[in-house]
């Protein structure tokens, strides 16, 4: 009987753990990018607000200059 450095099974095995890491980095890939793009949103968001903020501010001192 001849030594065989890999089982039978070995190569679809490896196969199917190719496939599921190949699938992992893709939908970690996939997760990354939608995070960074809710964390884009919510930076615009607080800018938006912020300046808001600084109108009505600018406003109430205006109001309160002029009454």
């Amino acid at each position: 009987m001849e030594f065989m450095p890999f089982s039978p099974f070995m190569i679809p095995i490896a196969g199917m753990v190719m496939v599921l890491l190949i699938v992992g980095i893709v939908f970690w890939f996939k997760t990354r990018e939608k995070e960074l793009q809710v964390h884009q949103e919510m930076r615009i968001r607080e800018m938006e607000h912020q300046r808001k903020m600084k109108e009505l501010e600018l406003e109430l001192e205006r109001i309160k200059k002029g009454g």
